[in-house]
């Protein structure tokens, strides 16, 4: 197995092809663009549509970054139910912004559909599991909140999550019939192609080295050229490269893994999962499983794969597919790879008033309807010049003391939990001597 990006599985399972040529010499636009995941490619296709020239830099290739490492849950809303929300941004602001994210799966299979983007799209909702039974009173609440602002989730038994699941290892579930699943890295490959169809220019493998103030907007150069526009908006979340005259606004980097089985055989894929619905559990330390279309199964959780301790993640992981799913114990992962989370204080996305630009970031793990949504939203404000629909309030900045310290305490949370966890494993199989 390896950890190398382009050896994860939705690299190697990816239908959409477009990679563009990096820039080369100068440009102008309406609009420039700094990174190619979610939130930058919606947001060039978006401008397009509205009939602005965009022109958008990836420093790799289009979904290169967290985009392309994704579990691929289209979820409804945040990480952070509705009434903590609401209590970190105002009840008025915050019952606006659950609102507008309980849409978000809806708009990012709608364009799916309308762009034809080859991404595996599995609109059958998504199971939030209690790991335990302490889990089922954080979904109870949950439940409570959601139904509030009228979603339309549904508190399951825990008979109905084991059938649901296929594992006894659930003890509840609820069901949000709003979501599902993609292929990540598919879609955003095919939103930076449907931008380019749609009139934008897209360079690949073109760093932003380099931005800088005029009187009329702003330059952004690379190492082969450069762009000037009147408007700029930096969408790299939580894979900033160094860019001179713009310090990236730190956020604690978490890091979440994950593995993939050789596609299930009939009567495995049968039991497993038979609604294909995408889930994740409640557990502090959380972990994620779904199946792709060829029924692989693709199970991961928290923590990094880069330290001398990383052994603890990938052996906790193969102890807790045994678990769940014990038909499966024996069965190999043919991939793992590992991508960065970028979260806020807050766990809310953040937007940087740049001055005729923003910068936004901080999904805290919820990047693929968000990340479309705020995308979108940046670009109608810029180019209709109407901050009013951006999803959240400007901030002038932002500063994280003690980023890369926080970081390191979940990495360190995430690699003891998962040390004991697969300790109480063995000892549980292991026949006493």
């Amino acid at each position: 197995m390896t950890s190398d990006l382009h050896h994860s599985l939705w690299h190697q399972t990816c239908r959409e092809d477009f990679a563009p040529q990096a820039l080369i010499g100068a440009e102008t636009a309406d609009l420039v663009i700094i990174g190619g995941g979610y939130t930058g490619c919606s947001a060039a296709l978006r401008a397009s549509e509205l009939g602005a020239d965009v022109c958008l830099l990836e420093a790799n290739q289009f979904g290169a970054g967290g985009s392309g490492r994704n579990v691929g849950l289209v979820n409804a809303g945040l990480w952070l139910p509705p009434e903590e929300i609401n209590a970190k941004l105002g009840n008025a602001d915050g019952t606006r912004l659950s609102k507008l994210l309980a849409s978000a799966p809806g708009v990012v299979f709608d364009l799916i559909k309308l762009h034809q983007i080859d991404c595996e799209p599995t609109h059958n909702g998504t199971l939030h599991c209690a790991h335990a039974p302490s889990g089922l009173q954080d979904l109870r609440n949950r439940h409570r909140q959601l139904a509030a602002i009228g979603a339309p989730v549904k508190l399951l038994s825990r008979d109905e999550a084991i059938a649901r699941v296929g594992s006894n290892a659930v003890y509840g579930a609820l069901f949000d019939p709003r979501a599902g699943t993609i292929q990540p890295l598919a879609y955003a490959v095919g939103l930076a192609r449907a931008a380019h169809a749609q009139g934008a220019r897209l360079h690949a493998n073109s760093p932003a080295t380099a931005v800088s103030r005029t009187a009329d907007g702003w330059t952004v150069t690379t190492p082969q050229g450069a762009v000037h526009a009147r408007h700029l908006i930096i969408a790299t979340n939580a894979y900033p490269l160094p860019i001179a005259g713009y310090q990236a606004p730190r956020t604690i980097p978490v890091c979440y893994f994950q593995a993939a089985t050789p596609p299930l055989p009939d009567d495995l894929a049968a039991s497993i999962l038979p609604q294909a619905e995408g889930c994740w559990d409640t557990a502090l330390i959380m972990s994620s499983w779904r199946r792709d279309r060829t029924g692989r199964l693709v199970i991961g959780g928290m923590g990094a794969l880069s330290h001398p301790a990383s052994a603890v993640h990938t052996n906790w992981l193969r102890r807790k597919l045994a678990g769940m799913f014990p038909a499966l114990a024996n069965h190999p992962f043919q991939t793992e790879w590992v991508g960065k989370i970028a979260m806020t204080t807050e766990h809310v996305p953040k937007i940087i008033d740049l001055g005729q630009g923003f910068a936004c970031f901080g999904y805290s793990g919820r990047g693929i309807g968000p990340g479309t949504i705020f995308g979108q939203r940046m670009a109608e404000a810029l180019i209709g010049g109407d901050r009013s629909v951006l999803p959240v309030a400007v901030t002038a900045q932002h500063d994280l003391p003690l980023a890369r310290l926080r970081g390191a305490y979940y990495e360190t949370g995430a690699t003891l939990v998962h040390f004991l966890a697969d300790r109480s494993r063995r000892k549980q199989t292991t026949p006493d001597q």
